[in-house]
C-alpha cells in the first residue's frame, strides 16, 4: 500500500487502522513504511481517507511481495489452495472430515498475532526444528507451498524476508509425542523475533473428558476455556 503525497492532507485518519503501525507522519504527510507494511489493505478498505490518497501499488501483486497480501488480506484467495485465510478449513470441521483421529492431536501455531506480524524466516526457525523430528506439515496449508522441501521445513529463499500479518503451521502428532514436540517448540521459540499462539485439536473421550488438558497443565501450559466444540453431527460414528 502507498499514499499519494500530492493528495494527502495530513488528517491522520488512517494511522489508527494500521495493524503494523507502519503509517507515520513525515513533514505533515502520511507515509507507509514499506518494510513494515504487510499489504493487508485495511487502511484502504475502511475508507477513512477523505481525499482517497491511499492506493494499492503494482508491487503488491508482484512476487515475492504478493506473499504478504495473501497471508495478510482476509479477502485475498490463495492461488494454491483456493481458500481465503491463513490455514485450512478442516481444522474447524473435524466432525465432518474426521481428519484428527483418536490418539492424535492436531496442532496449529499461528505466528505474528496478536498485532506484531512475522517475517517468514522466523516461522522457518520452528518448521525446521519440527521437520528434524519427523513432523509432517499439512499439505493443504498455504504455508506448505512456500517450502523448498516440506521434509526439511526450509522456506524458499526469495520469500524468507517477507513480512506477513500471520502464518499458520499445521500438523498432527500422536498424543504420546506431545511432551517432546512441545518442548522442542519452546526451545526454538527463543530464537525467533516474533510471537505465536498455540491451537490444539483434541477429541473427547467416551466419558466426555479432555485428558489432554490435564497433561498440558502439568507441562506448565495455561489452558484457556474459550474452546470451539464440534458436536459430531457430520459423522458422529466415525472412529478411524
Amino acid at each position: 500500500m502507498k499514499i499519494y503525497e500530492d493528495k494527502c492532507i495530513g488528517c491522520e485518519n488512517c494511522i489508527p487502522y494500521c495493524a503494523m503501525n507502519a503509517i507515520s507522519m513525515v513533514d505533515g504527510i502520511a507515509v507507509i513504511d514499506q518494510e513494515e507494511c504487510v499489504e493487508c489493505g485495511v487502511c484502504l478498505r475502511v475508507e477513512r481517507c477523505p481525499v482517497d490518497a491511499i492506493y494499492e501499488n503494482e508491487e503488491s501483486n508482484q512476487w515475492p511481495r504478493s506473499v504478504r497480501k495473501v497471508f495478510s488480506d482476509a479477502t485475498a484467495k490463495h492461488e494454491n489452495t483456493g481458500v481465503r485465510g491463513r490455514g485450512t478449513e478442516e481444522v474447524k470441521t473435524n466432525d465432518v472430515t474426521a481428519r484428527f483421529k483418536r490418539g492424535f492431536i492436531g496442532v496449529a501455531l499461528e505466528f505474528g498475532r496478536p498485532g506484531v506480524g512475522t517475517k517468514l524466516k522466523d516461522v522457518e526457525v520452528i518448521t525446521e526444528a519440527l521437520a528434524k523430528e519427523g513432523v509432517e506439515f499439512e499439505p493443504k496449508n498455504p504455508l506448505t507451498f512456500l517450502f523448498t522441501d516440506a521434509s526439511t521445513g526450509k522456506i524458499r529463499e526469495d520469500v524468507r524476508e517477507e513480512k506477513v500479518l500471520s502464518a499458520i503451521v499445521e500438523f498432527v502428532i500422536p498424543e504420546e509425542k506431545i511432551e517432546k514436540i512441545f518442548s522442542l517448540i519452546q526451545e526454538a521459540a527463543d530464537k525467533t523475533e516474533t510471537v505465536f499462539s498455540w491451537g490444539l485439536v483434541a477429541r473427547f473421550d467416551d466419558e466426555g473428558n479432555l485428558p489432554i488438558v490435564d497433561k498440558l497443565e502439568k507441562m506448565g501450559f495455561r489452558v484457556p476455556r474459550n474452546m470451539k466444540i464440534n458436536v459430531g453431527l457430520g459423522r458422529p460414528l466415525r472412529e478411524e
